[in-house]
């Protein structure tokens, strides 16, 4: 009785921490900001990209972007994005490594 009561607490104690984490959720640019960048017009400064390694680059932004070297052994594709120069996985978007200034 008493492993029935305490694998029941252990599994509800981990379904809730399940419960609990974010969802991972790739948002996009509110509809106005998008025909801005379509139109070639710079974001506002509270919008501006913010990028570091080991976060998810916005699908968005990976459209804009101009592919500079096609994806290696690893999966690693290298695309350049208003000016800085990013290197990421090209399946899942995730970031290796950033780049800055033009190539």
């Amino acid at each position: 009785m008493k492993t029935a009561i305490l694998v029941l607490c252990s599994a509800a104690l981990l379904f809730s921490q399940l419960t609990h984490a974010k969802p991972d959720q790739d948002k996009g640019l509110p509809p106005g900001l998008a025909k801005k960048l379509d139109k070639g017009q710079p974001l506002p400064p509270g919008w501006q990209i913010k990028l570091s390694p080991g976060q998810f680059l916005a699908y968005d932004y990976y459209r804009r972007g101009t592919v500079l070297r096609k994806p290696d052994a690893d999966g690693i594709i290298t695309i350049q994005i208003e000016g800085t120069v990013i290197e990421l996985f090209e399946h899942s978007r995730e970031i290796v490594r950033i780049l800055e200034g033009r190539r």
